[in-house]
């Protein structure tokens, strides 16, 4: 079964990406628009920046960091998850999703590798740009250390935002609607583009901890550059790399419960 599904996983990745290839001029304009969407976000941040000098004790090269960290994270994250579990509800109120249970191929991995949005790679392009500007800017001596424990923890903070985002859209196979949570996911998602300690104390724990998306952004950039990290202190290292995998298996047993619940279209 394993080996199954190994075959047909590049197929149905293929297929999807032929389908959405088929307007290129569309596909690369809409790209650049998202590109100039979060360069706004990111100018946003440089006027604060040129005004007060440092944000949090966060300087300019380390925001960029800090920023590019998150969206890089964010978009491979999403990419895997996000649309196709956002569609999830709409799949289960239609009675449609009855047909990938009855498919031999897990309906989770279905879902996730024959919609793949490769629209994410406006994100990864300006992300990765940002990031190698940031990397060469900012105030601090790279080892081997220090880059193992960054790619470690871009790994982990892209299992943890496909984990939560899988979760979400898990939801609609119990209430049916699930896709309002995705509007509170964001709502904090936002603020994770800022260093942690210049939220109230109360803000601080539920990005830490229910709605854990400082994981994927100021803990690990703030615990590589040496930065305080609030709450977590000498622990935001470790935090940051085991977190991804964690919430992986969280999400895992997640989506089995919701499964179990689901009681198909009739109700």
């Amino acid at each position: 079964m394993l080996m199954h599904h190994l075959r047909v996983l590049p197929l149905l990745v293929r297929m999807h990406v032929r389908s959405k290839m088929e307007y290129r001029g569309a596909f690369w304009l809409d790209r650049l628009a998202q590109i100039l969407s979060y360069g706004s976000v990111f100018a946003t941040i440089g006027i604060l920046l040129a005004r007060f000098d440092t944000l949090g004790g966060w300087t300019w090269p380390e925001l960029a960091l800090l920023f590019s960290f998150q969206l890089l994270a964010y978009s491979l994250g999403a990419a895997m998850s996000f649309v196709q579990l956002r569609e999830l509800e709409e799949l289960v109120r239609l009675g449609t999703f009855d047909t990938l249970l009855v498919k031999p191929f897990s309906p989770w991995a279905y879902l996730v590798f024959s919609g793949l949005n490769i629209g994410y790679a406006g994100h990864v392009i300006l992300a990765v740009a940002l990031m190698a500007w940031a990397v060469l800017s900012v105030d601090f001596t790279w080892s081997v250390w220090s880059a193992s424990f960054f790619i470690a923890a871009l790994i982990s903070a892209t299992l943890l935002t496909g984990a939560l985002i899988t979760m979400i859209g898990a939801t609609a196979l119990i209430w049916v609607r699930s896709n309002h949570l995705f509007s509170i996911f964001f709502g904090f998602w936002e603020l994770t583009r800022y260093p942690l300690n210049i939220f109230p104390g109360g803000i601080q724990t539920i990005l830490i901890t229910a709605v854990p998306l400082a994981l994927t952004s100021s803990v690990p950039v703030g615990a590589l550059l040496g930065k305080p990290i609030p709450i977590l202190g000498d622990w935001a290292r470790a935090v940051a790399l085991v977190a991804g995998p964690v919430w992986v298996l969280i999400s895992i047993a997640h989506w089995r419960y919701a499964t179990g619940k689901y009681q198909g279209a009739g109700g």
